[in-house]
């Protein structure tokens, strides 16, 4: 089924929108180009002579970071609030530091003018290993005003998978961090770090740490042991730095690199351009997130996803608002209540977290009583993407807060929403599972097997007709041709999301889950979306996952596994009231999917494995469970958690 018909309920500016944006595509975006400052304005809106790889903006001429920081100062807003960190867990007096745009300039450009005596220069890499300090943010935009490259890796990541970036993305330079600061330990960043470069076969010239005061890993302690590369103090060298005016570049020249898992173990990494990343995510902010000059959108996400990239550091500082760098997590820091605090302390318009986040205060204060007494009248909108959000906590979060709950669908591919309600251009009806509808410039269609589209309400693969909206990759980091492979030859015209789902009458987009997520239970096929959600509006459980396990009588069978929500207390293992609850979570399966599911088996747990950015990781527990070979993903939070599981997926057997 496209998404370009049946809108029957979205009538108004959004259908006439969308209607534009994919049979007139070239107008549409070179419109939209009017909102950013350009050395050259582009002529043109997509080029399509090297098809399949298209390329948005061709002869266009910009900088990233002047957009984002010198063009607000030049037209008299230096004095606005740009960055403000809120660090709960730093030491007393370093817990708030608020950049005005001004400010934030002067620093950005002097990072740059470190980074450049440090030997980057335009088209040059620049790995940054950061926890969620303004030195992340500002080493990025640094990078954008050199048009150099970034590649911002997760602070934490193990050595190995460090390496590995490096030697893919060769960089001139690595800027790091003594450490990040977790609510209940430190981790120390430079033993990684020198490690890593013992790894690599690529050699780094430079690496440039930012001091933070805890942590007992020195300089002087590892630099010796990644010889001849060169160490550098962040504080003394930005201090010594002249700074750097904005460097101009193609439309088409690479902003970052951010390495997303491949099915080969060999991370990909997915590149965004300067030009269609500017416009995409400037048309994004006002007619989607609905934030304008002067508002303050928080993004609670880290820096190291593609969420942190477009909605923490670029996207906020493109359309002139404040955003909230947010160095802590949704409970624990100091309690469930966090985000409420946040949100009351700054004025917050738009909020964006992940579903994880919010089962995870659900969990810890189900009743809500933590947002009593907070003044949250500045909160128009609760935006939700990273997880499939389920209804239960959807309607949590509404009931709790009193505004819209708008779940939007995207990937670190695309860098912006592919579903999504438009609330700055049309705020349109919400429908519990939904991410609403496909955003303009994403000509979305769910096929079938041999590449037809379905019927409305019929699910199918998710595909984006080519060529993909402005923002989306180009390519993969030096490898057009496992682009191709990876996302384009599926099906011919099509980029494959990877991803399940349907759209009914109403042009409602929903997304079921990821297309190995579907199982197939005695010929019947059976999104675990559906499962988990019939399994999620039992008023015991949390959070939930289920995964298919080969059956030689039925070829596969679902197996549930739910966390519960604190204050539920539920004796030990094969007691009565244990007993009693199961039956209650197989009777809701039941009830709400219907008899052909088959499902029987669910157990209790006391956490799943997730990633750091809130996805649980289904594959990894079906392949434990199984006993297949199994690869442990280095993006997973916390690997005791899938130890203590163990046990638990090996008896499902």
């Amino acid at each position: 089924m496209t998404s370009e018909i049946h809108h029957t309920q979205s009538v108004g500016r959004y259908r006439d929108v969308f209607r534009r944006s994919v049979e007139d595509p070239e107008s549409f975006w070179l419109e939209a180009t009017m909102q950013i400052d350009w050395d050259a304005a582009p002529t043109r809106a997509v080029d399509d002579s090297n098809a399949p790889l298209y390329r948005w903006f061709p002869d266009g001429v910009l900088n990233t970071s002047y957009n984002c920081l010198d063009r607000h100062v030049a037209a008299g807003f230096g004095d606005r609030p740009a960055l403000i960190h809120d660090a709960p867990l730093a030491p007393e007096g370093q817990q708030r530091t608020a950049y005005t745009y001004a400010e934030l300039t002067e620093d950005v450009a002097r990072c740059a003018g470190m980074l450049r005596a440090a030997g980057v220069n335009a088209g040059d890499r620049v790995v940054v290993y950061l926890p969620m300090i303004p030195a992340a943010a500002i080493t990025m935009l640094a990078c954008a005003r050199l048009g150099a490259v970034h590649s911002m890796v997760f602070g934490g990541f193990a050595p190995k998978e460090l390496a590995a970036r490096i030697d893919d993305a060769q960089p001139t330079a690595v800027v790091t961090a003594t450490g990040g600061v977790e609510p209940t330990r430190r981790i120390e960043y430079l033993p990684a770090v020198a490690e890593a470069l013992r790894l690599a076969t690529h050699r780094v010239e430079a690496v440039v740490v930012k001091h933070r005061d805890g942590f007992e890993t020195a300089v002087a302690d590892v630099s010796a042991q990644s010889a001849p590369t060169h160490w550098l103090d962040w504080d003394d060298a930005i201090t010594q730095a002249d700074a750097v005016a904005p460097v101009p570049v193609r439309a088409t020249d690479p902003l970052y690199i951010l390495y997303t898992s491949g099915t080969t173990g060999a991370p990909k990494g997915v590149v965004r351009d300067h030009g269609g990343h500017a416009v995409a995510l400037r048309w994004s902010m006002e007619n989607i997130y609905d934030v304008g000059p002067g508002q303050v959108m928080f993004t609670a996400s880290d820096v190291g996803w593609v969420v942190g990239h477009s909605y923490i550091v670029y996207a906020p500082l493109l359309a002139g608002a404040t955003s909230i760098l947010y160095e802590g997590k949704p409970v624990g820091t100091p309690d469930a209540g966090a985000f409420w605090r946040l949100i009351e302390e700054y004025g917050v318009r738009s909020f964006f977290t992940a579903p994880t986040a919010l089962r995870a205060v659900r969990k810890t204060d189900p009743d809500g009583l933590l947002r009593e007494g907070r003044d949250l009248s500045s909160l128009k909108t609760l935006f939700v993407a990273g997880e499939r959000l389920d209804p239960e906590t959807q309607r949590w979060a509404a009931d709790l807060l009193g505004v819209p709950v708008v779940d939007n669908w995207w990937q670190t591919e695309t860098g912006w929403p592919i579903g999504a309600n438009p609330v700055g251009l049309e705020p349109l009806p919400i429908k519990e599972g939904s991410c609403t509808v496909p955003s303009p410039g994403y000509a979305v269609e769910v096929l079938d097997a041999l590449g037809k589209p379905v019927g409305p309400g019929e699910e199918g693969n998710i595909c984006l007709k080519l060529p993909m909206a402005p923002g989306n990759l180009p390519t993969l980091w030096g490898n057009d041709q496992r682009f191709i492979d990876s996302y384009l030859t599926a099906f011919d015209g099509y980029y494959a999301t990877g991803d399940s789902g349907y759209i009914d009458d109403d042009g409602y987009l929903f997304v079921m889950g990821r297309t190995d997520d579907v199982i197939n239970v005695s010929g019947h096929r059976l999104s675990t979306g559906a499962l988990e959600q019939a399994l999620a509006s039992h008023p015991a459980v949390a959070e939930c996952a289920v995964i298919g396990l080969d059956d030689q009588l039925k070829g596969q069978r679902p197996f549930g596994y739910v966390v519960l929500k604190s204050g539920v207390e539920v004796p030990g293992s094969g007691s009565t009231a244990e007993e009693e609850l199961l039956a209650q979570l197989r009777a809701t399966v039941r009830e709400s999917v219907g008899a052909v599911a088959d499902f029987k088996e669910v157990a209790i747990v006391e956490a799943l494995p997730k990633t750091r950015s809130g996805k649980i990781l289904r594959k990894t527990m079906r392949q434990l469970a199984q006993g297949d070979e199994m690869k442990v993903p280095s993006t997973i939070e916390d690997a005791t958690v899938l130890d203590a599981l163990a046990p638990i997926l090996r008896r499902a057997r």
